[in-house]
């Protein structure tokens, strides 16, 4: 049986615009913005706005004989296309100037814009790296399944592709007499033809991927290291985890560079800190090298919609502990993918359908997952498609006819994942891990006899004597037109600060309340009463499935910022998230009340006692 969702991106109001950000003499950011959320996946979720910066060398600091030419470096994408190409034919009005442009990474969404630009600017020669020229080539023909096609996007079509300059390994440019750019490929499973470039009298690193973070921002330079932490850790978690040790490698060749300045494709650059950034990226890295049961994430993307699938579920493994490697098939060799199937604890495999048929590369890893894969590890499976999605039955008919064990059921999603989708898949994900830890617990109980020496550690069972009140934290969101929607049971809980008042909340790694607790971000903490409390627990403690309604079947109030409240509880608070601090397996939250109630003046909070400080 399969999960069959069929999603396609709503259209949403962007409030496009580009602002010019003069860097030096010749040489300026051309950004483009929107406060709003423009696409569904996972790195979009705060909801915080994004940009996309694009560097443009112009002719100012170019020498005379070398006047008709100018670089870009790092084009957005066709979504900014109304608002950029306005903004950067006034600054190159010249139609027959030569324009190189360095593409940091390559996508159906880049293709289509470098397609309009070569429209305008028929003197265009594209540089890439080698996996990037490859995936120009293959996109630049390739026709996107849709509903309708427009005459415009038919039009596109007919381009011819540009000449490319592909960069296999790092290279110098020279810019005029004044600048030179280093081009560094980095390649890594999600973006095989990343390109990296350093100007290097400025010191500046025009980062793409790396250490972005979605903020809708004017602002050339963030104003502290902690003002954008919290979105650039997202976007670690949602794109660069399952990536860790190709990033680390990166970041080592970065630490040899005379860096002043990382200039990323999406948010603020960052000037004073940006060794600690670099800092930052391994420590977040370390959890992974730490886990002690690893995912192999097998996956081809053409459009980047089984991409999209691929990162929500492996961020829902990822809060449970467990470690997820991701390859791309089109881009590993034979003996890389046995060693990681041979090495894993379990699989997933995702592939989009193209033609009716999966891609080759996917062919040839199902094919090799079926000759080293164990048996008696779980597996998972995935794609998205246009029609028929003829792919993930492939996927499903030859697993498991060769006996393997389905984690959960087929995951087929037709065009694009949407947010109420993502947070289904992400709870998939965990739902998954939660599977693969309790399989480990068995094992370890087996091997000790069941044994657990923490329950006869004294700090440990000292630990247990704290207690806290019982709640159910609630929480409600709007994304696009949908409402996202959460809820989990709450002892951590304290009072936090007298001015303004506040109160701190351990919420584990793994609930999937956790995404909808971010700065900024409102909930209700409902406080039960003393012997009245076993239905509300026994209706959040249960166990449930991916995507399902917590709040089926309840009556709800409304607390003034729209989140739900229990008529049932002792009493109410409503927070705002202002400090999401990690600790160990936890985040720590902390939120300044806005408002509450007492529902029940006679009865007094339910409390939780506990045995152990192991477990809840």
């Amino acid at each position: 049986m399969q999960s069959t969702f069929n999603s396609m991106q709503k259209p949403t109001s962007t409030n496009l615009q580009v602002i010019t950000i003069p860097i030096e003499s010749g040489l300026i950011s051309l950004r483009s913005l929107t406060s709003k959320r423009i696409r569904f996946e996972l790195e979009y979720a705060l909801e915080k706005g994004s940009t996309d910066n694009s560097f443009l060398f112009t002719n100012d600091k170019l020498s005379r004989d070398e006047q008709q030419e100018a670089v870009l470096v790092h084009p957005p994408g066709a979504i900014y296309s109304e608002v950029f190409l306005p903004s950067l034919t006034t600054c190159l009005p010249d139609s027959t100037i030569r324009i190189k442009v360095v593409v940091g990474h390559v996508n159906p969404n880049r293709v289509k814009f470098l397609k309009q630009l070569q429209g305008i600017y028929p003197n265009l020669e594209l540089i890439s790296s080698n996996p990037g020229a490859k995936l120009l080539k293959e996109l630049w023909s390739q026709r996107k399944p849709t509903s309708a096609t427009t005459s415009q996007e038919n039009q596109n079509e007919e381009i011819p592709i540009p000449s490319i300059n592909v960069i296999r390994q790092e290279q110098n440019m020279q810019i005029g007499s004044n600048y030179q750019l280093k081009l560094i490929p980095a390649p890594t499973p999600r973006w095989p033809g990343c390109l990296l470039a350093f100007e290097e009298e400025l010191g500046l690193l025009m980062s793409d991927k790396l250490f972005a973070a979605h903020i809708c921002t004017s602002n050339w330079a963030e104003a502290t290291r902690s003002s954008t932490e919290e979105e650039r850790r997202h976007f670690y978690d949602s794109l660069m985890a399952t990536m860790e040790g190709q990033v680390s490698s990166i970041i080592d060749r970065l630490e040899e560079l005379d860096i002043k300045t990382i200039a990323p494709g999406h948010g603020p650059a960052i000037e004073t800190s940006w060794r600690s950034l670099l800092n930052d990226y391994r420590k977040w890295g370390e959890g992974q090298q730490q886990a002690f049961i690893k995912v192999i994430l097998l996956f081809a993307s053409a459009y980047g919609n089984t991409a999209a699938i691929a990162d929500a579920l492996a961020n829902g493994i990822r809060r449970t502990g467990v470690q997820v490697q991701a390859i791309n098939c089109e881009f590993t060799n034979a003996n890389e993918l046995i060693s990681a199937i041979q090495k894993a604890d379990a699989y997933l495999i995702g592939s989009p359908t193209l033609g009716g048929h999966a891609p080759t590369p996917i062919v040839s890893a199902l094919g090799t997952l079926l000759a080293e894969g164990n048996r008696d590890n779980p597996i998972g499976i995935f794609g998205s498609y246009g029609w028929s999605g003829e792919a993930i039955d492939l996927l499903e008919n030859k697993l498991r006819d060769g006996g393997f064990k389905f984690g959960f059921k087929p995951i087929k999603v037709k065009f694009t994942p949407d947010a109420s989708l993502i947070k289904t898949l992400e709870e998939t994900g965990t739902q998954f891990g939660r599977n693969l830890l309790k399989i480990q617990i068995r094992q370890q109980r087996r091997s000790t006899e069941g044994m657990s020496s923490s329950r006869s550690d004294p700090s440990i069972l000292a630990l247990g004597r704290v207690i806290g009140s019982l709640c159910v934290l609630t929480a409600s969101k709007e994304s696009g037109e949908e409402t996202l929607n959460g809820a989990m049971v709450a002892s951590w809980v304290n009072q936090a600060s007298f001015n303004p008042p506040g109160l701190s909340i351990a919420v584990a790694k793994d609930r999937a309340v956790g995404a909808l607790l971010h700065n900024g971000d409102y909930f209700a903490l409902n406080v039960l009463a003393a012997g009245k409390h076993n239905k509300l627990m026994k209706k959040f403690l249960q166990a449930f499935e991916p995507g399902a309604d917590r709040f089926s079947g309840l009556t709800l109030l409304k607390s003034p910022q729209a989140q739900p409240i229990l008529p049932e509880a002792l009493a109410w608070l409503e927070g705002c998230v202002k400090h999401r601090m990690e600790c160990g397996d936890h985040w720590l939250i902390y939120a300044e009340v806005t408002n509450g109630k007492v529902l029940d003046l006679n009865s007094k909070t339910a409390v939780h006692h506990r045995r152990t400080g192991a477990n809840y």
